[in-house]
């Protein structure tokens, strides 16, 4: 049976951000889950599937050819690795190329820093990470496809809030604006002249543009890292943290507090796995041995 503390633990790390609703919603979920395999009890794998289906929706029944089924494992292993390699970009927790009910073709956990201040750098690396679906795409198909649709608006929002609202820009100076769609609410009146929306266009383009050569320099330099973890994406549908560690190895960068609980509590379960499996082979092995010996304790054909 699985420690109630080991539940607990991996539980948190799979929940980032959750209220105390959300999470009993997945308790409930993998109580669900755990009845339709008519189980005793209710182990880590349910509370896996549970979190799946919340964050992720159900599984979709929907149909991809093999050619798109490689484009999307090669988009989300380039978010997979690139958030490995980039210091600032939250680690990856669990990626799918199962299709959801949302309509998303695959998607990636990251188990996102506590973090409530940002600094330039940090965003550039979550920037540089959103983009890097698109840049696998690129570098492996030599094509890009819609599938970056939500990864562009995320960008986008990202980049413009640094020139309007952060003041990170040099040319726009420190200024804070609001965005479009606040100005929106509040009349549609821009507080700023036509030149300065022309500035802050052509500094997001530049920082875009920019980004994505750093993302498709990130992309070759680890091409064959990206290509391992795209073709057991294919095998395997999912994979997980500790997947990633034995395809690339360790993360070069040590983490936060989190996510080196997560790692021990992780390493943790592995070691226990792998003793409870090896105790099972040594009394198989024996039991083994027990059925070759007759009552006097002899082989058979032995006097």
């Amino acid at each position: 049976k699985d420690d109630m503390d080991d539940i607990a633990g991996r539980l948190a790390g799979l929940t980032p951000g959750f209220a105390g609703a959300d999470i009993a919603n997945i308790c409930n979920e993998a109580a669900i889950v755990a009845a339709r395999r008519k189980a005793d009890s209710v182990t880590i794998n349910d509370f896996e599937k549970a979190t799946d289906r919340i964050i992720g929706g159900l599984e979709s029944n929907k149909i991809m050819s093999n050619e798109e089924r490689s484009i999307v494992a090669h988009h989300e292993a380039g978010h997979a690795v690139a958030g490995w390699f980039l210091e600032h970009a939250d680690p990856l927790l669990k990626v799918t190329i199962i299709p959801r009910s949302s309509g998303a073709l695959g998607y990636a956990q990251y188990l996102p820093k506590e973090i409530f201040l940002r600094s330039q750098d940090q965003i550039m690396d979550i920037v540089c990470m959103a983009l890097a679906g698109r840049a696998a795409e690129q570098v492996f198909f030599g094509q890009v496809t819609t599938g970056a649709a939500d990864d562009l608006r995320r960008v986008t929002q990202l980049v413009y809030s640094m020139i309007q609202t952060y003041g990170m820009n040099s040319r726009v100076g420190q200024l804070a604006f609001q965005q479009q769609q606040q100005q929106e609410n509040f009349g549609g009146d821009k507080p700023y002249s036509d030149a300065t929306a022309e500035a802050m266009d052509e500094e997001a383009r530049s920082i875009v543009r920019e980004a994505y050569q750093r993302t498709l320099d990130l992309i070759e330099e680890h091409k064959s890292e990206v290509k391992m973890v795209a073709t057991t994406l294919l095998e395997k549908e999912t994979i997980t943290h500790d997947d990633i560690v034995d395809l690339v190895g360790p993360r070069p960068f040590e983490g936060d507090d989190q996510y080196k609980e997560f790692v021990s509590k992780r390493e943790a379960a592995k070691l226990n796995e792998k003793k409870q499996k090896e105790s099972e082979e040594d009394k198989a092995e024996d039991n083994n041995k027990d059925d070759t010996l007759d009552d006097n304790g002899l082989a058979p054909g032995l006097v």
